[in-house]
């Protein structure tokens, strides 16, 4: 379904081609119930209990846990490495006798928070640099020897799969033609940060401003919407605020879109949106979309900053920049330059990031534990802006709060002192008060 979840199939396939027995844990669904295989050396085995559908995995009773502790104890007694992938399971004493590889893929979800903040593991990969960067002055604030064990390793894409596909099943099923519609893509799952919200008020601008009535706006429905109340709800509430503004004919609800079919639906769009606030740790749908070819609009959140070309890139909640930009590409039908696939190619391929995965599990070997050294913080303590923030043109942006500042005694201190600054430098309460809110971090 998710993007992890998509890298995870790709690295144990490699691993399982290569001749190395995997045994994948999973929580089990109503509808799949039963172990099943990816591959001769690769089964899955859906046991554990954990909450469906995702979040808040451990809203369960207390014996559904333990026995996911008791099964993974049960599995691991046979195995030669252990790795959890998105770091679901968060207990560091379940692998504390075996190599221990983990992977966090995100940095929103409880579970995944308790996981970095508890590692014990003898090697962590992360997604980007940025994702690094806050468990580095996080997590890492207490554990001096975390950077030691931190690998980073972009998401690689299957180029053989995604590039121009030429729209052939899509467009009737999804009720649009390429040749009469202007069409924006949302391929993103149900959450308000995601931007589904900011998607509705560009298309608004871009029909009753710009006067793109040929407008199509497709988005996918989630899974779980026939079967969790919230889900159909939250989908109640957009389809009430996409007829008040009268994009109702504009807006077309569909059936979610099967992976073999991805690189067709990107093919079928003129632009792809990902102009929420939510803090990407990657996030594969801007390079999927541009390696077929369509340009993409994506907000400066996250590990998008600095890891996509500059012209695809506004800042987050600006609709009028944005608006501007997706009227020119659905306007011209503009498509991506050669060069930038050619950058694609040499940056995210998927054989690197299998080998990359394969190179520190295979490699893995057990470690120290690592000490907690807490610092305090005092005169000599140097704080700078934290690195899920930036300076933009509305001011400091704060990845997980989602929203910009103007506060001068934030602005005006890391202005003039990029290289950071002392409690003797500022007002001591308004650096305590920044840090605490997440603006500032010690180093």
């Amino acid at each position: 379904m998710g993007g992890a979840q998509k890298q995870l199939k790709k690295v144990a396939l490699h691993l399982a081609e290569q001749g190395h027995q995997i045994t994948i844990l999973c929580t089990r669904r109503p509808d799949v119930r039963e172990p099943f295989r990816w591959h001769d050396n690769l089964e899955v085995i859906p046991i554990y209990r954990f909450k469906q559908p995702f979040p808040e995995p451990y809203d369960v009773p207390p014996y559904h846990i333990a026995a996911a502790i008791q099964d993974t104890s049960d599995y691991l007694a046979a195995a030669d490495v252990f790795c959890s992938y998105d770091g679901g399971l968060i207990f560091p004493y379940v692998y504390r006798d075996i190599p221990a590889v983990i992977s966090l893929r995100s940095v929103r979800f409880s579970e995944t928070l308790q996981s970095g903040f508890l590692f014990q593991g003898d090697a962590l990969i992360l997604p980007s640099q940025h994702t690094a960067n806050v468990w580095l002055h996080t997590a890492g604030r207490f554990f001096p020897e975390l950077n030691k064990r931190i690998r980073v390793i972009h998401n690689g894409l299957d180029w053989h799969l995604f590039r121009y596909t030429e729209p052939k099943t899509l467009p009737a099923k999804l009720r649009v033609n390429p040749a009469e519609h202007a069409i924006m893509l949302y391929p993103h799952r149900p959450e308000e940060a995601k931007g589904i919200r900011q998607t509705i008020a560009l298309a608004d601008m871009l029909v009753h401003q710009y006067k793109i009535k040929n407008l199509r706006v497709l988005v996918p429905q989630w899974i779980d919407t026939s079967v969790s109340a919230d889900v159909k709800a939250f989908y109640d509430a957009l389809a009430l605020d996409i007829d008040r503004r009268g994009l109702r004919e504009h807006f077309v609800f569909h059936e979610w879109v099967n992976d073999d079919l991805m690189p067709e639906f990107y093919s079928l769009g003129d632009l792809t949106l990902a102009i929420g606030s939510y803090v990407e740790t990657f996030g594969n749908t801007p390079y999927e979309s541009l390696a077929c070819g369509t340009p993409v609009l994506v907000a400066r959140v996250g590990a998008y900053r600095g890891m996509l070309p500059e012209e695809y890139m506004i800042d987050y909640a600006d609709i009028k920049t944005a608006a501007a930009k997706a009227a020119a590409i659905l306007r011209e039908k503009q498509r991506v330059p050669d060069n930038i696939i050619q950058w694609l190619h040499e940056h995210f391929a998927l054989p690197d990031m299998v080998e990359a995965y394969a190179d520190v599990i295979l490699n893995a070997t057990k470690q120290p534990l690592l000490q907690y050294e807490p610092h305090r913080l005092d005169e000599k303590t140097r704080f700078k802006l934290a690195p899920w923030c930036y300076i933009a043109k509305h001011g400091i942006y704060h990845d997980f709060r989602g929203d910009y500042t103007s506060d001068p005694d934030l602005v005006t201190p890391v202005l003039d002192n990029p290289d950071g600054f002392t409690y003797t430098m500022g007002d001591k309460a308004e650096i305590e008060r920044l840090l605490r809110e997440g603006y500032l971090v010690p180093t």
